[in-house]
């Protein structure tokens, strides 16, 4: 009795792991290709050997030359078969192998015979191969084939001499005679080829597109590429398509009515996505979008979904008649669909339907995997700020899906109660027990650690703090070192903050000194408060070091003995470890008020490398300038820069040192000094030209001859601004500092900074141009944030402390306006600052 065929596809498990290619190696299959060369060929097993071969190439195998070569030639023997499929694989192969331009003529004859051959398969792929390997003069050969190939009857062979640009390109009449052929494939070709010729001429597009619209074009690829040539000439055109010319907008419209799916999709994407484009021209492409909702097709409904999803971004209202639609599509059995469905509604729902939609979610949450809920979180979160009213319903849901999912997802949520938090006055004290609630049971660190540090600065901003230390004392009880690390620290803050609870959390803290690891142990009473939590009146980097160099011992750490001296210290480059400094920042004994960041005075890889390092003093400035010479064949004496300051007339140039020799490969410095009114900020630009002595070195003995030359190379200009007097110097806790400064020398005033890229790069640019240390981590923008408060400090020249408080607001248009409230020292340093902002 014959035995039942087993099919290997109903073992899903053997199915997952058998492959026709396991265990193949390239020796064994240059043996096999052996077969090639047998007098009578077997069709079959020559097709499985180029398989293999075709597949090793497409798995990054290399084939030596010596290799590639031998199945090369073997491979040109296979021409004698008349079999049609492998003669198809032998075109495959022959392309994957690249032969070099002496094999090419081997095998040119054989496929310039395919091309006149009267089987149109042979004819097109002939075309593709010969224009893949063929190069130079070969090709004025095929040039003649090409062209005829260009107006074939066939669609194969015309298809396939159009799809190499490269070569076809200057052929225009014989494309522009492809575009009208009534073969669809051959249309979409040969207009992509005819854009990709006249692309770089805006004029010669925009009169393609108008005489195609005019309804030239059959085939539904083709015409949506001329869809997307029509936006395209549109975007670049600027046409207002309210009040100019409608020819390009009647044929979007046009095409909605048009029989292929396809078409009308590509149509109504490109109306919605217009600039400038109204309500009332949105609704056909709306209407279309809509039935596709209710398709049977899940790539239909998809697209349509998606697309509106966007619109809901930009056009809100247009895009609430299909919400009956889409909620339909919350159950659908794509989860892409249903989440991006779930999405629009939260972008065009409005408040009364808040609730209703919550409890469609609810049950919808458990089917999608994280990367999905993420999405469905910063919609709730938008939702939320949009409507602040409903912040009970929807903080509850976060809270409630807080309990599953990884990290990234209880990430994402967490930052999404953090955020409303901050932005909803009345969510404070639900937002911070849900977060209470979570640290329960949490299972990593991070989050743990950021909830406790949120806690330790909201909490006591609440009517009732308390309610709040039992949660962080737990944490102290049961978590890792980290975390009992975060939980002190916050008791700590709200100890300090919350004097009547000042005796309860002490002795809390004292428990914590008998904890196993020190970064658990902290005691905070009077003196240590102005340590912890006032302004540290220690620079951080001595501070920093003289913690590394303390050894443990009886006597405990003595923060006096920190230097309080700010010593001069550029903001150079990261340096190799044990890598000395050089120039001023190499001399403890020079009080300085500040370096800066190198600038760099000349492009990379030029003859000399040249930077500065501007040191800010109180009536001094000085300029070191560190040069590298990158010639070996030259050694330069005598280098110093010489020094323009015709455009800053408060400085005038006191001294300078210049560097006595610059051997190839050697970094050396050269001053130059210049003093200017005491303690004023004083700015003004600098021309710097480079001038030295050069002398031939003999590359044998590498000894420079004794006469040289003198010689000048002129350096970029240099610029020395107001916020170069501006130390960074950051505070421990800003909210102490800036209520301790006082509001007799503060200046507010708000800004306009029109449209930017993003609210991250403003807050950047900000912070650069005023050249202070942000503080508390708030230079750090969260993802699609519409709103931010970054806080910086600094000492001014003078030793004048100052604490700014930017806030900045971006509106749908992508505008960005800046609150900018300086508190300082002295008040005109506080004008300053602003003078600064309006100037840059």
């Amino acid at each position: 009795m014959a035995q039942p065929l087993i099919k290997k596809d109903d073992d899903r498990d053997e199915e997952a792991d058998y492959s026709p290619f396991l265990g193949i190696e390239k020796g064994a299959v240059l043996q096999e290709a052996r077969v090639f060369h047998d007098p009578q060929l077997d069709p079959r097993k020559c097709s499985q050997v180029i398989t293999k071969l075709l597949y090793l190439l497409n798995q990054g195998e290399t084939f030596i030359k010596v290799e590639a070569t031998e199945v090369f030639f073997a491979v040109t023997q296979l021409f004698q078969s008349k079999d049609a499929g492998l003669r198809l694989m032998v075109y495959l192969i022959v392309k994957e192998l690249s032969p070099s331009s002496d094999e090419v003529i081997i095998v040119t004859s054989s496929l310039m015979k395919d091309m006149n051959s009267k089987t149109d398969m042979y004819h097109a792929n002939a075309i593709r191969v010969l224009c893949r390997i063929t190069e130079g003069a070969l090709l004025t050969q095929i040039e003649r084939y090409l062209k005829q190939a260009i107006v074939d009857k066939n669609p194969v062979v015309a298809s396939a001499a159009l799809t190499n640009p490269e070569i076809v390109r200057r052929w225009s009449n014989e494309v522009q005679e492809a575009v009208q052929s009534r073969a669809g494939l051959v249309q979409f070709h040969a207009l992509a080829l005819l854009h990709k010729i006249r692309q770089n001429d805006r004029l010669a597009v925009s009169k393609l597109v108008t005489s195609l619209t005019r309804g030239a074009v059959r085939s539904p690829l083709a015409q949506c590429l001329l869809i997307r040539y029509t936006s395209q000439v549109i975007r670049e055109s600027g046409t207002n398509i309210q009040a100019g010319d409608r020819q390009f907008y009647d044929f979007l419209e046009g095409c909605l009515r048009h029989k292929a799916e396809m078409v009308i999709f590509e149509a109504a994407r490109a109306i919605t996505e217009l600039s400038g484009v109204t309500s009332r021209e949105l609704t056909p492409a709306i209407t279309v979008l809509q039935l596709f909702l209710s398709s049977s097709k899940p790539v239909l409904r998809f697209a349509a979904v998606r697309t509106l999803s966007k619109v809901a971004m930009t056009h809100p209202m247009a895009a609430t008649n299909c919400n009956t639609d889409i909620e339909s599509l919350i159950s659908d059995q794509n989860r892409s669909i249903a989440t991006l469905a779930i999405t629009t509604l939260l972008k065009t729902g409005n408040e009364s339907s808040v609730d209703r939609l919550m409890k469609q979610i609810t049950n919808f949450m458990s089917d999608i995997a994280d990367e999905f809920k993420i999405v469905v979180v910063e919609a709730i979160r938008s939702l939320c700020i949009k409507f602040p009213l409903k912040y009970r319903s929807l903080m509850n849901f976060l809270s409630n899906i807080l309990r599953e999912g990884g990290f990234e997802y209880k990430k994402a949520i967490v930052d999404s109660i953090v955020i409303l938090i901050r932005d909803i006055p009345d969510a404070k004290e639900s937002g911070l027990l849900h977060l209470c609630e979570f640290i329960e049971d949490c299972e990593f660190t991070y989050l743990s650690t950021q909830i406790l540090h949120f806690l330790g600065i909201e909490g006591p901003k609440t009517p009732d703090p308390s309610k709040y230390i039992r949660y962080i004392y737990n944490r102290v009880i049961l978590e890792n070192a980290t975390v009992r690390a975060a939980a002190v620290v916050s008791l700590a803050r709200v100890s300090n903050e919350v004097d009547q609870l000042k005796p309860r959390i002490l002795v809390l803290l004292k428990r914590c000194l008998f904890d196993s690891d020190d970064e658990g142990t902290i005691l905070l009473n009077e003196k240590d408060k102005e340590f912890l939590f006032g302004s540290l009146d220690v620079p951080l980097v001595n501070l920093g070091t003289r913690l590394k160099n303390y050894e443990p011992s009886e006597e405990p750490f003595d923060i006096n003995s920190v230097s309080r001296e700010v010593k001069s210290q550029p903001l150079t480059e990261k340096k190799a470890p044990g890598k000395k400094p050089t120039g001023l920042a190499a001399s403890p004994a020079v009080p300085s008020s500040g370096s800066s960041a190198p600038v760099e005075l000349t492009e990379a890889e030029t003859e000399y490398a040249v930077n500065v390092v501007k040191h800010i003093f109180y009536v001094h400035i000085v300029f070191q300038y560190n040069c590298t010479n990158t010639i070996p064949e030259q050694l330069l004496e005598n280098v110093a820069v010489i020094v323009d300051a015709s455009d800053a007339e408060e400085f005038n140039e006191v001294a300078s040192k210049p560097l006595k020799s610059l051997p190839f490969d050697v970094s050396g410095q050269t001053f130059v000094s210049f003093q200017k009114p005491k303690g004023v900020p004083a700015a003004g630009k600098f021309s710097n030209t480079l001038t030295f002595i050069v002398k031939e070195v003999d590359p044998s003995t590498g000894e420079a001859e004794e006469d040289g030359v003198e010689d000048e190379y002129h350096l970029e200009g240099l610029d020395v601004v107001v916020a170069d007097y501006m130390l960074k110097v950051g505070v421990s806790n800003f909210r102490n500092a800036w209520e301790s400064m006082g509001s007799d020398c503060e200046r507010i005033d708000e800004y306009d900074l029109g449209a930017r890229e993003s609210l991250a790069g403003t807050v950047n640019d900000a912070t650069n141009l005023l050249g202070m240390q942000p503080c508390e981590g708030t230079e750090v923008v969260a993802n699609n944030s519409r709103s931010h408060t970054c806080l910086l400090s600094g000492l001014f020249i003078g030793n004048v402390k100052v604490l700014v408080r930017l806030q900045f607001g971006l509106d749908q248009s992508r505008n960005v306006a800046m609150k900018l409230a300086v508190r300082s020292e002295d008040e005109a340093v506080s004008d300053l600052i602003h003078e600064i902002v309006a100037s840059g």
